[in-house]
């Protein structure tokens, strides 16, 4: 891996917003997201499920133990401004909570351990793309592009709690999985895999439980 600085810490609490009209997804005018974050300084709490100051809208579908960081490469933030005509972004423009550079989704693996300060994070699986990425940047395309590139970011479970800040180096510890970067796993998911390939990744007992159950689905012929 190469030598990858967490740059900026975001958190941000469940909040109703009126108005960004429905692209995709709920078609209620008033609707209730957790994506607006914003960036932190000093150093921040990063407890077993959440950092402290964050929270999820849909529990259902994100958050808990396996879930408990959002990561995404900054490197990415240029061509989606170009892809999608979006207006400069700032970090935590795509709704994560750790905004890193030197580290994309082909040089990170399912299961990687890593330190920043004193947090010690495992990668449990690709981040999935939710429909609220899209409509709150109105763009309809914005979550199947996310699909199709393999630019999703990951999720990390936190096996060390403790406190880190931006500016930090991410060092990895552990490499367990050195076959499955978070891109070729985004392959499996949403590509044409093997069922070698589908069966090898459910195997991985590192990937997060949610992401199991979307395989399993593939290899039973869904998608």
């Amino acid at each position: 891996m190469t030598t990858a600085t967490l740059l900026s810490i975001q958190v941000g609490l469940p909040q109703q917003v009126n108005g960004r009209a429905a692209i995709i997804g709920p078609e209620q005018q008033v609707w209730t997201t957790a994506f607006l974050k914003e960036a932190v300084a000093g150093p921040v709490w990063f407890g077993r499920t959440n950092i402290v100051g964050d929270a999820q809208a849909s529990v259902k579908t994100h958050g808990g133990p396996d879930k408990a960081v959002c990561v995404y490469p900054w490197e990415h933030y240029a061509f989606w401004q170009r892809e999608l005509e979006l207006p400069e972004l700032v970090y935590g423009a795509l709704g994560e909570n750790l905004t890193i550079s030197g580290q994309r989704e082909d040089e990170c693996c399912v299961g990687d351990i890593v330190r920043i300060g004193e947090v010690v994070l495992q990668v449990s699986q690709p981040r999935p793309p939710c429909w609220r990425l899209a409509r709150w940047w109105q763009r309809k395309e914005f979550a199947v592009l996310m699909e199709r590139t393999g630019l999703t970011g990951w999720y990390c479970r936190v096996l060390k709690e403790g406190y880190a800040e931006a500016g930090a180096m991410v060092e990895l510890l552990e490499r367990p999985q050195p076959r499955w970067n978070v891109l070729r796993a985004n392959a499996v998911l949403y590509g044409d895999p093997t069922s070698e390939d589908i069966n090898e990744l459910l195997s991985c007992e590192v990937l997060a439980e949610t992401w199991r159950q979307l395989l399993a689905k593939r290899a039973n012929g869904g998608r």
